[in-house]
């Protein structure tokens, strides 16, 4: 691998232009294409970016054999198709979560990328925040002993403002089954992943949905839901989520319950931890967390994508692994597809 390493950014709407923005604050990468399908963006983000522009991802691929890395930045449903698109001809993947729909599309892609021996790499920046980091820690550290229970609440506002701006045209892709998916699958799947990362697999799934106030801005039957499981290494636990909070995003939060302690890690995206009580364990001081990504009018996650970008650059240069794989990023989505199927009309 050559450096600087050549990136494109297929998808340019928040988190692409991200993308974009961080492989040119990198100095070991370099941006060299973006691509969208939306035309009326060109003089923008050619301005902005001064990189060619493309209105298909075979465009830009026959163009830029320098493009090392692809970058999917794209509706969720068109991950799959693009991610082998991008592995068929030799290059190595940065795939915006969810990693896809469904676990045959994820199969589907681990299967091409050992083919054709390229990397593919699942964004799922929120393994970055220190408390995040410090639970790894200690679970891996077994400071908790068995865990018993873990109960993650996401409490979110997606509202019209989300679902139906303004701007909206037809090309919009958010509350439509086939390209968002569901809010497991666009708002929460970061909080799913987190869970795997930490606990593992889940199985004896119960769940109960309710679409309360989203039944004209969504092709979904949930906005809303109660999860509850059994941890296959030991423990129960139980998500709730829901898009349904007025105005503005309450709450997301990981409770567990163990048996050497206690801990509660809160705020709107995971970003404090509100309790600590563990055996003989004196909690350490944590660097402070990001702020949460800005969409305009909402919040998402913490913003920690430039960590993604740093791995990616050290995995190719054979001085670190992918901090979240492909079969990881498959397992979230096998777990959410797991959970949806207990879903009526699903």
């Amino acid at each position: 691998m050559k450096f600087p390493v050549g990136f494109a950014v297929i998808g340019m709407g928040y988190m692409g232009r991200r993308h974009a923005q961080i492989i040119q604050s990198l100095p070991e990468a370099r941006l060299v294409a973006i691509a969208d399908i939306d035309e009326s963006l060109q003089e923008e983000l050619t301005s902005a970016f001064r990189v060619p522009f493309y209105l298909s991802a075979k465009q830009l691929l026959e163009a830029h054999p320098e493009a090392d890395v692809i970058c999917i930045a794209t509706p969720n449903g068109s991950h799959a198709a693009l991610a082998l698109q991008a592995l068929d001809s030799g290059r190595h993947v940065v795939i915006e979560k969810p990693m896809a729909l469904t676990k045959a599309d994820c199969e589907q892609i681990i299967h091409r990328a050992l083919q054709v021996g390229r990397k593919v790499f699942c964004v799922m920046q929120n393994r970055y925040s220190p408390p995040a980091q410090w639970l790894k820690q200690i679970i891996t550290e077994n400071r908790l002993g068995s865990i018993y229970l873990v109960q993650i609440n996401c409490f979110w506002n997606r509202d019209d403002r989300y679902y139906q701006p303004a701007h909206r045209t037809a090309r919009s892709w958010k509350g439509t089954k086939s390209l968002d998916g569901g809010p497991l699958f666009t708002q929460f799947s970061h909080f799913v992943d987190m869970m795997y990362w930490l606990f593992g697999d889940i199985d004896r799934i119960q769940a109960r949905f309710e679409n309360f106030n989203h039944r004209h801005s969504t092709e979904f039957d949930d906005d809303s839901g109660i999860i509850t499981f059994h941890f296959q290494r030991g423990g129960m636990g139980c998500f709730c989520y829901s898009t349904a909070v007025w105005d503005r995003n309450m709450e997301s939060s990981l409770t567990i319950i163990a048996e050497k302690g206690s801990v509660r890690v809160g705020g709107q995206y995971m970003e404090r931890v509100d309790y600590c009580h563990i055996q003989d364990y004196e909690m350490p001081q944590l660097a402070p967390a990001n702020p949460p990504n800005e969409y305009g009018g909402y919040r998402g996650t913490a913003a920690n994508h430039h960590y993604v970008f740093e791995n990616v650059l050290e995995t190719l240069k054979g001085a670190s692994t992918i901090t979240t794989n492909a079969l990881e990023g498959m397992k979230v989505v096998e777990i959410i597809e797991r959970i949806y199927a207990l879903l009526p009309g699903r």
